[in-house]
């Protein structure tokens, strides 16, 4: 286990929540046929009555040099109609596919959906509503920016009356000379207390802000001022993002981010944000203001703790199923023709599909529970039939034996019992404050053979996926 955790710490920068790394050497045999795939999903979502949905509008005024999500560049700006149009039509194939099911989450994501019309955001949220049985806790989550939720006050209006509850503002520095290098000027201070006034007369309370650490040009001061300004706006949620590089036009500056700089960020925004009533766990990355609140949105709360399936739509977007993850067209290129064109053909716009072996599913499983810095026992052993010792034997014994994890009993004391009727006194194996510290290294430790594998032979001061990754985001950037 050694080897696998200081393989974690010496690539920090791709061992993290975004499992898996490196598909095609770890995950490449596990590729479904794409004359298969109908059937692959079918079967996979057959015996699921419970989901989430999340939703990728792909659209933004630039690309932040930060990015490393799927959004289209320049000239496809002006094709957001026929974008929603498209995402109407995937909806209605899965719709037609799948049969009744129960939604519990609905994230509305990109990209920057709030760049798209208000009204088609309005209609889309009621089509999803009109395709599925919505749970008693069922809720909606949207992103903004900066700049467009104070120059188009209507537009958070128009989310509130459509019934979605929490909004997301990525703020993520307010450093001027570091907001020009990353790309995002125009979204600086001078916005964000009147997007803010706009957010809370549209009748939002829950307001989550977005903030963003660990770049090369980042100093300790301009951080402590980013979060002290982000306080100063009294959202009810923070949530801190760590610069990862990977797939994003600046990864060629990953090598010269210190992880010592990196920890003494961390570090002073969990005490910045204690001392103001901002509380989380060691190693969760969203602190909440509210009691008993995670501060993250019903879709990512489910995924985070039950590791609940949930349907991506739109261009590029993550399907996870018991069984299977898939990736929409879209996910390698960052144009909209290969997904335009599946639908009008009435195909799922599905570029790659991997029916998985169970280590990768709960290696999926666990990635994702780390960002709220522990694996929730329970779940985990209704989800796979095994416990998280019978399954991880050595990872759990060197997290326990290094102090980088601890057991948690049920917060209200009670006795805790699985479905079959079994006890179950222990509800979570957390991160410690040294786990925190230590997440990239601690976190690989439950990733499957073959990921594990990849990470030890890679050397990233010679590894050559870092500067593809920047010149496919350049070229992205640039049509």
């Amino acid at each position: 286990m050694e080897d696998v955790f200081s393989s974690g710490e010496r690539n920090h920068h791709i061992s993290n929540t975004a499992y898996p790394i490196a598909h095609d050497k770890t995950w490449g045999k596990y590729r479904v046929p794409v004359s298969n795939h109908l059937k692959s999903v079918e079967q996979s979502f057959s015996d699921l009555k419970d989901i989430s949905l999340y939703s990728h509008i792909p659209f933004c005024e630039t690309r932040c040099y930060f990015c490393e999500y799927t959004v289209v560049g320049k000239s496809e700006l002006d094709r957001t109609k026929e974008y929603m149009s498209a995402l109407s039509s995937e909806l209605k194939l899965y719709r037609n596919l799948l049969g009744n099911k129960t939604l519990h989450g609905l994230d509305i994501g990109g990209g920057t959906p709030s760049f798209v019309e208000g009204e088609l955001i309005a209609e889309h949220v009621q089509e999803i509503k009109n395709s599925f049985d919505l749970a008693p806790d069922f809720e909606i989550s949207i992103e903004t920016t900066p700049k467009i939720a104070a120059q188009d006050p209507n537009k958070s209006k128009i989310y509130r009356d459509a019934g979605i509850e929490r909004i997301s503002m990525g703020l993520q520095v307010t450093q001027p000379d570091l907001l020009k290098l990353l790309g995002r000027e125009e979204n600086g201070v001078e916005h964000h207390f009147q997007a803010v006034d706009h957010i809370r007369k549209a009748g939002f309370k829950k307001f989550n802000i977005d903030l963003m650490y660990g770049f090369a040009d980042q100093s300790l001061a301009s951080w402590e001022a980013t979060l002290l300004h982000c306080i100063s706006l009294s959202p009810e949620y923070v949530t801190l993002y760590r610069m990862r590089y990977k797939l994003t036009r600046i990864s060629h500056q990953a090598s010269s981010v210190e992880m010592d700089s990196v920890r003494a960020q961390s570090k002073m925004a969990k005490e910045i944000l204690k001392a103001h009533g901002y509380f989380a766990n060691p190693g969760k990355n969203t602190f909440s203001k509210v009691p008993k609140d995670t501060g993250t949105s019903a879709y990512l709360t489910r995924r985070v703790i039950q590791g609940m399936p949930y349907l991506g739509i739109g261009l590029g977007a993550q399907t996870y199923t018991d069984n299977t993850i898939s990736y929409n067209s879209g996910s390698v290129g960052k144009n909209l023709s290969p997904y335009f064109r599946a639908l009008e053909e009435n195909k799922l716009p599905i570029q790659d599909l991997y029916h998985l072996p169970a280590a990768h599913i709960m290696a999926k499983m666990i990635a994702v529970s780390f960002y709220f810095g522990e694996i929730n026992l329970t779940a985990f052993y209704e989800k796979f039939g095994i416990s998280l010792e019978e399954a991880y034997p050595e990872a759990v014994s060197f997290v326990l034996q290094k102090g980088l994890m601890e057991y948690h009993t049920s917060s209200n004391g009670e006795e805790l019992f699985l479905k079959n009727g079994a006890p179950y006194p222990k509800e979570s194996l957390s991160l410690t404050e040294e786990g925190a510290k230590y997440f990239n290294g601690t976190i690989a430790l439950f990733f499957a053979p073959s990921v594990q594998g990849y990470l030890i032979d890679r050397n990233p001061e010679t590894a050559e996926d870092m500067h593809k990754n920047r010149k496919l985001a350049e070229t992205v950037a640039n049509r």
